[in-house]
């Protein structure tokens, strides 16, 4: 009876053997959700996000796109794009700002509903009545729908224009900074906050006038190559002073390799 059990059992655990299927790890990818600051460019412009690659041990997937907002990125499904292709533990970092404002009586598509919360607005945009939600709305929407699928996000705040243009330093963090934070706290556990703007305008200060106005060869929102591979860097340094959070691990630099101070 016993040699019998036996064998029914290691028959068993063949059949489980047989049947499981090829147990893969899987590495976690960055998914990048953002503007031209943030996209792959060409010519004297580059998005710091083309940079993280080199800073990280994961793969890194950038779909950021020129010219969106947290509103036309939505619309135009590109969140949900990613919502369809990420999985348990990948990582989002989502940042926005630069087309998100204006105003929405001649609609550009692109700017968003004035407010912080829940709040909507009625607008005509190609000849159609459409219903336009507040920054943080779009960011707490598509940060929820990407937890739902197992995702880690880091809601970012937007890099700043050359805040050495009029002559002297000048800095001041935009609503959406604001707006940012607040989207991350409303996604809960499962989201983060970045004060990329801060980081990078931070060591704008450090590195000068001279210096930063060479990052800007076109206008005052779109960097060089050197630009961008620095304000990627004062992202790394964000993360890095936070502790590493959801990227803890995975970042190749150390806190002290990265120029800038925490804060």
């Amino acid at each position: 009876m016993l040699s019998m059990m036996y064998l029914l059992s290691i028959l068993g655990l063949a059949s489980v053997a047989v049947s499981a299927p090829n147990a893969v790890k899987r590495a976690q990818t960055v998914y990048l959700a953002g503007d031209s600051t943030m996209a792959k460019a060409s010519g004297a412009t580059q998005g710091w996000g083309e940079y993280l690659k080199y800073s990280l041990s994961l793969s890194v997937s950038n779909k950021a796109i020129g010219g969106r907002s947290s509103r036309s990125y939505t619309v135009e499904g590109r969140f949900q794009a990613i919502v369809d292709i990420v999985q348990p533990n990948d990582i989002v970092v989502i940042e926005f700002g630069h087309n998100d404002g204006g105003g929405l009586s001649t609609d550009n598509g692109r700017s968003v509903c004035p407010g912080a919360g829940s709040e909507t607005c009625t607008s005509t945009y190609n000849g159609q009545t459409v219903t336009v939600l507040t920054y943080p709305a779009y960011l707490i929407n598509a940060g929820k729908a990407l937890v739902a699928k197992g995702a880690k996000v880091i809601i970012s705040s937007p890099t700043p224009n050359n805040p050495w243009e009029s002559g002297t330093f000048s800095y001041t963090p935009s609503r959406f900074t604001t707006y940012s934070k607040s989207a991350a706290g409303q996604i809960g556990s499962n989201a983060m906050f970045i004060d990329h703007g801060q980081y990078t305008a931070n060591i704008f200060q450090t590195l000068g006038k001279t210096k930063v106005d060479s990052f800007f060869p076109n206008d005052h929102t779109h960097m060089s190559p050197a630009g961008a591979d620095t304000v990627n860097r004062a992202f790394v340094k964000a993360v890095l002073c936070a502790g590493g959070g959801f990227l803890n691990g995975f970042i190749k630099n150390s806190t002290n390799s990265v120029e800038g101070t925490c804060i």
